[in-house]
């Protein structure tokens, strides 16, 4: 076909060798998230923009600048999805997940949306994956996503991944800490 048609801007094809690549993703991600007891949901693409600005926050830089926002023929304002929190917690209250047992994990695949400048590995549309757990009250729950995180990255065979954790400690170690960061600060 010719005319000079592009991918828009901040946007690229996902050739055949990519889409393997892509499909294996998945089977390992399903594979370790689903052993670990996370189901698979999908949200749709857009949402309310009010979803958005409540649960990201109204002054941060998602909702101020990189939301692709627009009215639909109705008159109401509706937003490509830049991030999965907001609508998998929206999708848990919907649909009553609160009344089953806890935590409610979850894993998404899929593509998602910031009005960026486009640069070097950042685009306008983009693929995402990840988990929640939501009604965990353990610290567990955020190290249990970690360790399947660096299975996934493993099981994969990515190169030159190293796994570092670390921890400002108890609340007294982290007022110390910001103390001892701010006289650095102002030395510096």
């Amino acid at each position: 076909m010719s005319g000079g048609f592009q991918a828009p801007k901040g946007t690229f094809d996902v050739l055949p060798e990519a889409a393997a690549q892509r499909a294996r993703l998945e089977e390992a991600a399903r594979a370790i998230f689903e052993r670990a007891g996370y189901e698979r949901i999908e949200t749709p693409i857009f949402e309310d923009t009010e979803l958005f600005e409540r649960g990201v926050g109204q002054s941060t830089d998602i909702v101020n600048k990189e939301m692709f926002t627009f009215e639909d023929q109705g008159g109401r304002s509706v937003t490509l999805r830049p991030e999965a929190t907001a609508p998998i917690c929206r999708a848990y209250v919907e649909h009553g997940m609160h009344k089953l047992p806890q935590p409610v994990k979850l894993w998404y695949l899929g593509p998602f949306f910031r009005l960026e400048r486009p640069q070097a590995g950042r685009f306008r549309q983009f693929s995402q994956i990840g988990a929640e757990a939501i009604g965990a009250d353990s610290p567990l729950a955020d190290a249990e996503l970690i360790k399947l995180l660096d299975d996934l990255l493993r099981e994969l065979g990515v190169p030159g991944v190293e796994l570092r954790l670390g921890s400002l400690g108890s609340l007294e170690a982290r007022v110390r800490y910001l103390d001892e960061l701010k006289s650095f600060l102002h030395q510096h």
